[in-house]
Parts: structure tokens; sequence; C-alpha cells
């Protein structure tokens, strides 16, 4: 797999993640748990995109 390739892997877990949080976000009763490991993890997905961007 070439970088550019990794990346847009990325990007797409991460908009994935993004629409799994809004969807959580409007339900009655979100679950805060779950809401938190998949901020954490969308936010470690933008920091390594950051990282593969710069090299």
């Amino acid at each position: 797999m070439n970088l550019q390739s990794h990346i847009d892997a990325l990007k797409g877990r991460h908009a994935s993640l993004e629409s799994k949080i809004a969807a959580e976000d409007r339900r009655p009763r979100p679950d805060d748990s779950a809401m938190a490991r998949m901020k954490v993890e969308k936010l470690r997905l933008k920091e390594e995109m950051e990282r593969l961007g710069t090299q």
C-alpha cells in the first residue's frame, strides 16, 4: 500500500467515525463511553494523517 492510499484509507475511517459519532449524539440517551472512545480514535486517526502528510 502506497502512502496516498494509506492516507485515503485513514480519511475513510475518520469520516466513518464522524458519522457514527453524529448518529450516537442524535440518540435520546447517547452512550457517553462509546462516544469518548470514538472521539479518541478519530483524533488518533487525524494525528496520523497529519503526521503522514508532512513526510
